[in-house]
């Protein structure tokens, strides 16, 4: 389930955990940190107080005695939903009859865990949350190795957070913590470094005297990093210092500002999800990026900046995981490095028997799951190419921006409807003015191309005047 920040995703994990747990199932959240281990605990353990359903949690913060006495009930079936970190994925860790595997913010977890969760747990359900899901894992979705949700409905009355990029300056900082305070808000400092983070606290204290600050960061003690974030949470302390701890999942509607320093040392997904500590009520909420000169950063930490800028409506995780995409590409498909023959084949051969195995696997083994979702298309050539002579483009002096160019091909190649496609010729014209022969050739075979699909045809070869159609050849296909 892709779904924003703030969006809900853990309500759907809370509703798939009792349903699981009402049909008698055990279910098992694996979260990336401890903060976040303890707040769904505690969201988990309100909602469903009033049903027979035994919450608890496990991480670095509890004892050894409870954490025995967790393992022991667990194996009982005393427990029925376990929220843990990746202390769930050790060996002594036995569920009775483990039915539902819920991971959270699933970006922040390395492909080898990924894999070894699998091979633990074979035939269990799994249901993955992430804002921005990493390139790898979008690339499974878009090409129907795995199911994919979006949730892009804002709850109501939710504002977009207003982010502004800025070089360090005191005065930048001074004015947006204390526009935060004279609001009766709170304010999160996010710093990357735990060696200087107590500077940084100090040189903040020195801007706004008056304030309250408290510190938090991973490498504390447990209890103690607790208590600042229960102090923080309940108000107590207006601005917090913080490493980017804070990043998942933490839900505090009074803060409303948060400053982001170093901003170019951090991944995309990462800057989205800290600026989503931000903006969960329903008050205007500022994001403020801190980066030395753009001329001092790399090619790659100004794309992120500019996405991150850009992309700032509310709903925008999914576009921000696309260009994450774009930016750093899609990983390796086939376990944690690039194996088998993929690297001589070519990425674009391997997808296009990929998308055919998997179509194939829903037609014949697995045909009883997709029976809902299979109709006539599947009858169709999924993708037929053409082969012609003709010229077939948007020419350069029509639209000279080569990246503009790049994404028109994109979007046409995308649409299915004669109305999509009438609508994107409107655009177009609107845009550029009156087409050109090629163009409107171009327009025009992409609608013989899917006329071609749908009757079974795999290749149109347009050449000397003559029109050639090649049908599937497997004698088998219906």
């Amino acid at each position: 389930v892709c779904g924003d920040v703030g969006f809900g995703k853990t309500e759907i994990a809370i509703r798939a955990a009792f349903k699981a747990v009402s049909d008698g199932k055990q279910v098992a959240v694996l979260v990336p940190t401890t903060i976040l281990a303890l707040q769904h605990f505690k969201t988990f353990s309100e909602r469903l107080r009033d049903f027979s359903c035994k919450v608890d949690y496990i991480s670095r913060f509890r004892s050894q005695k409870e954490k025995n006495q967790i393992l022991k009930d667990l194996q009982n079936k005393q427990i029925d939903i376990l929220i843990g970190t990746h202390r769930l994925t050790g060996k002594d860790v036995c569920f009775k009859d483990l039915g539902l595997l819920i991971i959270d913010e699933e970006q922040k977890f390395g492909v080898g865990l990924k894999e070894k969760l699998k091979q633990l747990r074979v035939n269990v359900d799994t249901l993955t949350l992430s804002a921005t899901p990493i390139p790898r894992t979008l690339q499974f979705s878009l090409m129907g190795a795995r199911d994919i949700s979006i949730i892009s409905t804002p709850p109501p009355n939710r504002f977009p957070v207003h982010t502004e990029l800025h070089n360090f300056d005191e005065v930048v900082i001074r004015d947006a913590i204390l526009h935060e305070l004279s609001r009766g808000g709170q304010v999160f400092f996010v710093h990357s470094r735990v060696q200087n983070i107590m500077d940084i606290a100090g040189l903040v204290q020195r801007l706004v005297p008056d304030a309250k600050i408290g510190v938090g960061h991973g490498q504390m003690d447990g209890n103690k990093l607790e208590e600042v974030m229960l102090h923080f949470i309940e108000g107590d302390i207006d601005i917090l210092i913080a490493t980017k701890i804070v990043e998942n999942g933490l839900d505090i509607p009074n803060a409303n500002t948060v400053i982001i320093n170093e901003a170019q040392n951090y991944g995309l997904s990462e800057l989205h999800q800290l600026r989503g500590r931000v903006g969960r009520s329903n008050r205007k909420s500022f994001c403020y990026l801190i980066t030395p000169p753009t001329y001092m950063l790399s090619d790659e930490a100004q794309k992120r900046l500019r996405a991150i800028e850009e992309f700032s409506d509310i709903g925008s995780g999914f576009n921000i995981a696309m260009r994450d995409l774009d930016i750093r590409g899609a990983g390796n498909v086939l376990g944690a490095e690039q194996s088998g023959f993929i690297n001589e084949i070519g990425f674009d051969t391997y997808h296009k028997i990929l998308d055919e195995t998997i179509q194939e696997l829903k037609e014949t083994e697995f045909k009883e799951l997709y029976q809902s979702t299979q109709s006539d298309e599947v009858i169709s050539a999924t993708n037929c190419t053409i082969e012609t002579d003709w010229e077939l483009l948007f020419p350069d002096s029509y639209v000279n921006n080569t990246t503009e160019r790049f994404n028109l091909y994109k979007q046409l190649n995308g649409l299915e409807t004669d109305d999509e496609l009438a609508l994107f010729r409107t655009r177009i014209i609107d845009r550029f003015g009156a087409l050109p022969k090629p163009s409107v050739d171009l327009i025009e075979t992409i609608k013989v191309r899917r006329i071609a699909s749908q009757l079974g045809i795999e290749r149109l070869i347009l050449k000397r005047h003559k029109l050639v159609g090649t049908f599937i050849s497997n004698a088998d296909s219906p």
